[in-house]
């Protein structure tokens, strides 16, 4: 899976201020990433809002990025949820031949154990399709435990990557040392990119990415390569906004940066809210600084 490389970015979906897609900035955004570098693009992934659009707007979502990417980026596609058979027949159900990977989010507040993530994850390998394992206990309350991605990796092999976004860095560390070499990591977690790849990671899974996609990915670009000093030269800059926009949730910190670049307009929908006053003008400070 090595097309599933350096900076891939989750995708915002941008609104206009009736709430409706605004399909022009989805376009400027997708052009914009292309431009600057992005290695790939995730469609409908948390960042996007995809649990508050309905299935007509993602089915417009995704036929739109498609088009607007014209082959030119591999894409991966988020279909996930917390009822097995429901993601199962989705899957089966949907066109994926434009895309290289299903990104697939561990069942949230069921709260699942090992053997129940397991057999979660065993079932999505019986669809046929590349399958992303996305771990991020800080959305769903559980964690994917090491030992349980490990015997994923090892006995489904179109199981080809996961996305870890658990808080605990040793973690990424023991499941990069021990899993096959036809599995690979990304991280989930843009503060940890660099480390992680400089550990053999093959890069992330970025929100912040899809602003700066081209600082993003000449850092990760110089991490695969070895250059750990100028890497984090990178990293050092970047270190303040990346926490400042997940400071009141995401996508609301990204969301406002893009609207300060003039890509999108700075609209989310319910239960998610725009940016506080203060917030913004943290970030505006920092981007300025950037």
């Amino acid at each position: 899976m090595n097309k599933l490389s350096g900076v891939g970015v989750a995708l915002i979906t941008p609104f206009n201020e009736d709430l409706s897609v605004d399909f022009d900035a989805l376009t400027r955004l997708v052009e914009f990433n292309i431009e600057n570098g992005t290695s790939y693009l995730v469609v409908l992934g948390t960042t996007a809002e995809a649990a508050t659009l309905n299935e007509e707007e993602k089915d417009k979502v995704v036929k739109h990025v498609i088009k607007v990417n014209n082959g030119r980026l591999p894409l991966v596609l988020g279909i996930g949820g917390n009822n097995t058979a429901e993601v199962v027949k989705q899957i089966n159900e949907t066109d994926t031949s434009a895309f290289d990977a299903i990104l697939s989010v561990s069942p949230y507040y069921n709260k699942p154990n090992q053997e129940g993530l397991y057999q979660h994850y065993k079932a999505l390998a019986s669809t046929g399709k590349n399958i992303i394992i996305y771990n991020v206990p800080s959305r769903t309350g559980q964690n994917i435990e090491a030992s349980t991605t490990l015997r994923l990796a090892k006995e489904f092999p179109n199981l080809v990557m996961i996305k870890e976004a658990a808080a605990n860095i040793n973690q990424y560390f023991d499941i990069l040392r021990q899993k096959p070499e036809n599995f690979s990591l990304v991280s989930g977690d843009d503060e940890f990119a660099l480390p992680v790849t400089l550990a053999g990671a093959d890069g992330v899974i970025s929100v912040i990415g899809q602003a700066y996609p081209k600082a993003f990915s000449q850092m990760i670009k110089l991490g695969q390569e070895g250059n750990a000093k100028e890497a984090y030269k990178i990293h050092n800059k970047m270190v303040d906004i990346t926490r400042l926009i997940f400071a009141e949730g995401n996508p609301t910190g990204v969301k406002y940066v893009l609207a300060e670049m003039g890509i999108i307009k700075n609209y989310l929908r319910l239960p998610l809210v725009a940016a506080s006053e203060s917030l913004e003008q943290k970030i505006k400070a920092e981007m300025a600084n950037i």
